[in-house]
């Protein structure tokens, strides 16, 4: 039985829920909206009216959070987009309502007796999941965040353009924060298992143009509709699965850092028990700076939470 929890059903939510029914990844989905009710039992009821024509079946609950106390994988989608529509690039925008919304949910989850892997895609991702993981009380290896895994799928996406390459014959990471100050680790980067900067150098391509383009390719999106959803819901859906799987799956994510004391994006080995480990490859000296830069901004803001230091937040059980 692979039971999951959404708690939010805003965009990102209600696309995560119609790609887990869709494609019958969940045996059972417990769908949660405290401030909207109306739209969880909507989004229920629409749901099942699709069960008719498909090849699988999803049992939906709109429940409370005792639903959790045995599900597999919880995402929590909940946050406010409008707060982006005049941040003129800035993520952190969010931040006040996220925070919020944590310190509301959270005594919730915990008090569910929520054992599972715990998925964020709420903003500021890095610094919400660190929240999340420590005001749940849930293990390290089981609360990570969707993190750069989106934001290696855009460098992805602009670099198969700019090479004319199936964007899943690209490999590499992008590291650090999912906002501004993430960058593109060129060194890790192939084109069909050619390194990156080589075909650079050849084509007189430049870097800095395409990670520029993929650190944009979220504002685009937004600025378009106002909002992303679709991508973000399949690299959340895509964590989940390997979760279930435990298919030990390479990818990055926002996962806590020894290294930096926080959560950050980097590589990571995604399994049954969540984040199984974090790999710390070679970087240049210059982009290990950029990784340190980006960690501290996420650490920085995560110690004005109430309550939160990087020395008092330590490992749970």
């Amino acid at each position: 039985m692979r039971k999951y929890g959404i708690i939010g059903l805003g965009h990102v939510g209600a696309t995560t829920a119609y790609t887990l029914v869709t494609k019958g990844i969940a045996d059972e989905l417990v769908l949660l909206d405290d401030h909207n009710i109306a739209k969880a039992t909507a989004e229920k009821l629409d749901l099942e009216d699709a069960q008719a024509r498909l090849d699988t079946r999803t049992r939906i609950k709109v429940g409370d959070y005792a639903e959790l106390a045995d599900a597999d994988i919880l995402f929590v989608t909940a946050g406010n987009i409008h707060a982006l529509d005049n941040a003129s690039g800035n993520r952190w925008a969010e931040f006040s309502y996220t925070r919020e919304i944590v310190q509301d949910i959270a005594p919730k989850i915990k008090a569910s007796g929520f054992k599972g892997v715990l998925i964020d895609v709420m903003n500021p991702c890095d610094c919400i999941t660190y929240y999340l993981q420590q005001t749940t009380g849930l293990p390290q290896s089981h609360v990570l965040g969707t993190g750069t895994f989106l934001d290696t799928a855009r460098m992805q996406k602009v670099v198969s353009d700019q090479f004319d390459v199936d964007p899943k014959n690209v490999t590499g990471y992008v590291y650090g924060e999912h906002g501004e100050s993430q960058f593109s680790a060129w060194s890790t980067v192939r084109v069909n298992g050619l390194p990156i900067k080589e075909l650079a150098t050849q084509q007189d391509v430049d870097l800095s143009e395409l990670e520029d383009a993929a650190r944009r390719g979220g504002w685009a999106v937004h600025s378009g509709k106002g909002y992303t959803c679709y991508a973000i819901a399949t690299c959340a859906v895509k964590l989940s699965q390997a979760v279930l799987a435990d298919a030990n799956l390479a990818c990055p994510c926002s996962a806590y850092s020894e290294k930096y004391h926080t959560y950050v994006g980097q590589p990571a080995i995604i399994g049954k028990d969540g984040v199984v480990s974090v790999t710390e490859l070679p970087l240049t000296a210059t982009e290990e700076a950029k990784f340190k830069r980006s960690a501290d901004l996420i650490r920085e803001k995560f110690e004005t939470l109430p309550g939160m230091t990087s020395t008092k937040a330590v490992q749970t059980a």
